[in-house]
């Protein structure tokens, strides 16, 4: 159901991730069914509580993008354009051959160039303004993101990038298809994009006692639904969707992977970091994904959880699905997958969004690695072990993030 609206489809998928690069690397790292997480190496952690995270291995910006090109931007930024150069090429597209006004990028992260600005810090105090690169008041900002993109491509169509804590990507994605439904544009590139592993940055977390303390048996730290879950683990990372009006797209003979159908998002209005309770505004954000989707809950068949790993999350959202499905949950596939590439923060939602539409495409839903003991109050069919193969007709993603940010989206198998 579609109420008349142009619909939108997802042609592309491009990623830069711990687990692998591109709509293959990510592909093959899922199916590898290990975790990314290790001991960090960006810098000395001895002195946190925390002293782990999911660094990417072997990103080498300029094998992706003109090196001068590539000097003057930060990690994040390189991040986020290398992964809209891939999900372009995955799709097809030449950028040179579209309408530019009708192409468009929206992103999202909770952090921007912040790492980046950290590293500035010590320059600054030594040397005072010279010791600055001139590419700091310009790269510090999450906006960087989509304007780099736009900027690489030539694209000029809508254009932002949110920074709604660890929801930003999937509201990166519900934006852009409102932009394309709109007529505002016929393609827009959408995602997140997160580099914040850098010391200060990396300590605000660990001070709140918001990520694992598993320091001695890191790839297994990153444990959704699981009785044993102490915290987060941090990573790295960028996805970029490329969404495109269906009819253009079936025009030209493009791969689908799925039909983006719905968006729906909440705020909490309760606390910076705990969620609600009762869970009852991220249950309204995904029925309100499933209305925009024209999407009955008994049609969904597979759920990708936020799954933080965090003690209050992951019970929260199991309460949140039951609420939205009743005694549907029960027969629905779940699965959190940040235990392989531990949570990007503003790119998590990007990342797991491309999750779906290739599980989608590909008939086969990841599972949720290190679930050895399942919580009680987390008792609904988490996929431990080796994932399934499946071919859900309709498939929800999750993102719930700091600040009560709660946002979901519905794809359709197109």
């Amino acid at each position: 159901m579609n109420n008349g609206r142009r619909r939108v489809v997802i042609t592309g998928v491009g990623a830069v991730t711990p687990i692998g690069t591109a709509a293959d690397g990510l592909w093959a790292g899922l199916a590898a069914r290990r975790s990314a997480v290790r001991e960090i190496t960006r810098f000395d952690p001895t002195r946190f509580r925390s002293r782990i995270a999911a660094e990417i291995p072997d990103f080498r910006p300029q094998d992706h993008l003109d090196a001068k090109r590539a000097k003057r931007l930060d990690r994040f930024s390189q991040l986020a354009v290398t992964s809209a150069r891939l999900a372009l090429a995955d799709a097809e597209l030449d950028a040179t051959r579209e309408d530019a006004d009708r192409v468009g990028a929206m992103m999202g992260s909770a952090l921007g160039g912040v790492a980046f600005a950290e590293a500035q810090v010590g320059d600054f105090l030594r040397d005072g303004p010279r010791g600055l690169d001139p590419a700091l008041a310009l790269a510090v900002f999450p906006g960087a993101a989509s304007c780099n993109i736009a900027i690489e491509f030539g694209f000029t169509g809508p254009n932002s990038t949110n920074a709604m804590s660890c929801a930003s990507g999937t509201i990166a994605v519900g934006d852009a298809l409102h932009a394309i439904r709109e007529d505002r544009a016929d393609v827009m590139l959408a995602g997140g994009a997160e580099a914040p592993l850098a010391p200060m940055t990396y300590a605000a977390f660990s001070v709140i006692r918001a990520m694992s303390t598993r320091n001695d048996d890191p790839a297994h730290a990153s444990r959704p639904f699981d009785e044993g879950r102490d915290g987060f683990v941090m990573g790295e990372g960028a996805a970029v969707l490329v969404l495109e009006e269906r009819g253009r797209a079936l025009a030209r003979g493009a791969r689908i992977y799925a039909e983006l159908a719905g968006y729906g998002f909440t705020n909490d209005a309760y606390h910076m970091t705990a969620p609600r309770p009762d869970g009852r505004q991220a249950a309204r954000a995904m029925r309100l994904a499933l209305a925009d989707g024209g999407v009955a809950p008994g049609d969904v068949g597979y759920v990708n959880a936020h799954g933080s790993s965090t003690p209050l999350n992951d019970t929260t959202e199991t309460a949140a699905l039951k609420q939205v499905f009743g005694a549907h949950a029960y027969r629905l596939s779940v699965s959190g997958t940040k235990g392989y590439y531990g949570h990007a923060l503003g790119a998590s939602g990007a990342i797991e969004a491309a999750i779906c539409a290739l599980a989608m495409a590909r008939r086969w839903l990841p599972p949720t690695i290190n679930l050895e003991r399942p919580d009680p109050a987390c008792d609904l069919d988490c996929l431990p072990g080796e994932g399934r193969s499946a071919a859900p007709d309709v498939v929800v993603s999750n993102s719930f993030g700091f600040g009560g940010i709660n946002a979901s989206l519905v794809l359709r198998r197109a």
